[in-house]
C-alpha cells in the first residue's frame, strides 16, 4: 500500500487538474500525513516518460526520468529545503575543520537556494517541456527567501510548476499563498490508515496512529522498533510521568535529561513537550470519565492518576505546558528545564 491509497480522493482531484496545471500549487495539512510523499509522486507522474502518461494515474516508475528521480539527479527537478532535511546532513557536518565542521545545518531554505534557482528557471526544460520545483516545509522560507521566490510566483514562467508543502500555512507569507492554488490533504480515516499502518508491518498499528495524532507517517517513525529515538524517548517519558505524586522531579529529570541528549534526531525536547500535553488531554479526560485520546495503552494509569489529581491545578499546568512548548524550541539546559516542568507536574497531585 503506498501514499496514493491513503489519499485516494486528494489524488483524483490532483489527476483532474492535470490537464490545466496552474504555475503553484500548495499542500497543507496536518504534520506527517504525508503530503510531501505526495507532491513527490505528484512530480514523478507529471515527468514520468512513459508513452500513456497522459492518461497514466501513476509513474510507472521503470522509464529514464523515473529512475534518474529516484537517483535524485533529474535534471527537470529540483527539491529545495533546509540543509537540516538533507540526508546526507549529518555526514558532511562532520567534514572539513575549524568552524564549518561544527557548523549545523541550517534548519531554514535559504536565499541562495532561491537564487540558485535562476540558472535552472532560464535554461529550459531537458526533456519533456515540465519544470518541477519542490518546496519542503515552506514555511521554512525567512521573509527574504519566501520575497526572493515570490519574484518567480508572480511572473510565472511557461512550462514550470512549484509544489509548496506545508504544515503551517498560516506561516506563510500572504502573497505566497495567494499566488498558489491550495491542494487540502486531509487526515485519512483511523480504519485505513491503520490497515495502512499493519500493511508497513507496524505492530500495535492502533495505539502508534494515537500517539501520533492520527498521522500514519509520523506513526510509522514512532513504532519503527528498529529505529530506537522516539519509542525510548516517550517510554521514559510515560515510566515517570505513570509514577504521579510518587514522582522524584529532580531524578526523574536526570534520567530523561540522559536520554534526550542521546537522541540523535533533533528537537526531542519539543517532542517529549508536545507528548507531555498530550499525556495531560488524556489525563484530563479520565477526570471526566472520558476514554483516553492518545495514551490508549496507558488507560488504567490514567485513571487511576485522575483520581489524585487536583482539577483546578491540572488546567492549571495545561496552561503553563503551552509556554513549555515555545520555550523547549529554544536554546536551554535542558537538565533544569526538564526539572521544572516536572516539578509543576508533580504538584497537580499534592494534597
Amino acid at each position: 500500500m503506498n501514499i496514493i491509497d491513503l489519499h485516494s480522493d486528494t489524488w483524483k482531484r490532483l489527476l483532474a487538474r492535470r490537464a490545466q496545471l496552474p504555475h503553484a500549487l500548495l499542500f497543507s495539512g496536518q504534520r506527517g500525513i504525508g503530503k510531501l510523499e505526495l507532491a513527490r509522486a505528484f512530480a514523478e507522474l507529471l515527468l514520468c516518460e512513459r508513452t500513456d502518461s497522459a492518461t497514466a494515474t501513476q509513474a510507472c516508475g521503470r522509464c529514464a526520468a523515473c529512475n534518474w528521480l529516484a537517483q535524485g539527479n533529474h535534471p527537470d527537478f529540483r527539491l529545495m529545503q533546509p540543509a537540516a532535511l538533507d540526508d546526507s546532513a549529518d555526514e558532511e557536518s562532520g567534514k572539513g575543520e575549524g568552524e564549518s565542521a561544527r557548523r549545523k545545518p541550517s534548519a531554514q531554505i535559504t536565499i541562495d537556494q532561491v537564487r540558485a534557482l535562476d540558472d535552472f528557471l532560464h535554461v529550459g526544460a531537458h526533456r519533456r517541456g515540465l519544470r518541477v520545483i519542490l518546496v519542503n516545509p515552506a514555511e521554512a522560507m525567512n521573509r527574504a527567501t519566501a520575497n526572493a521566490l515570490l519574484k518567480s510566483l508572480e511572473e510565472p514562467m511557461a512550462g514550470v510548476l512549484f509544489l509548496l508543502v506545508s504544515s503551517e500555512p498560516a506561516r506563510l507569507l500572504p502573497t505566497i499563498r495567494s499566488r498558489c492554488q491550495v491542494v487540502p490533504v486531509a487526515r485519512p480515516e483511523a480504519s485505513l490508515a491503520s490497515a495502512w499502518l499493519r500493511a508497513a508491518g507496524v505492530d500495535d498499528a492502533e495505539r502508534w496512529l494515537a500517539l501520533a495524532g492520527g498521522a500514519p507517517l509520523r506513526a510509522v517513525a514512532m513504532g519503527d522498533s528498529e529505529g530506537g529515538g522516539d519509542r525510548e524517548l516517550l517510554d521514559a517519558l510515560v515510566g515517570e510521568l505513570s509514577r504521579g505524586d510518587r514522582l522524584d522531579a529532580l531524578n526523574a529529570a536526570a534520567a530523561l535529561d540522559r536520554v534526550v541528549k542521546a537522541e540523535k534526531a533533533p528537537a526531542a525536547l519539543s517532542r517529549l513537550v508536545v507528548w507531555l500535553q498530550h499525556w495531560l488531554c488524556d489525563l484530563t479526560l479520565a477526570q471526566a470519565g472520558q476514554p483516553a485520546r492518545h495514551f490508549i495503552r496507558e488507560q488504567p494509569a490514567l485513571q487511576r492518576l485522575a483520581k489524585a489529581a487536583e482539577l483546578r491545578r491540572l488546567l492549571a499546568f495545561n496552561a503553563k505546558a503551552i509556554q513549555y512548548r515555545s520555550q523547549a524550541e529554544q536554546p536551554l539546559n535542558s537538565r533544569l528545564f526538564l526539572e521544572d516542568v516536572l516539578m509543576g507536574y508533580s504538584a497537580i497531585f499534592s494534597g
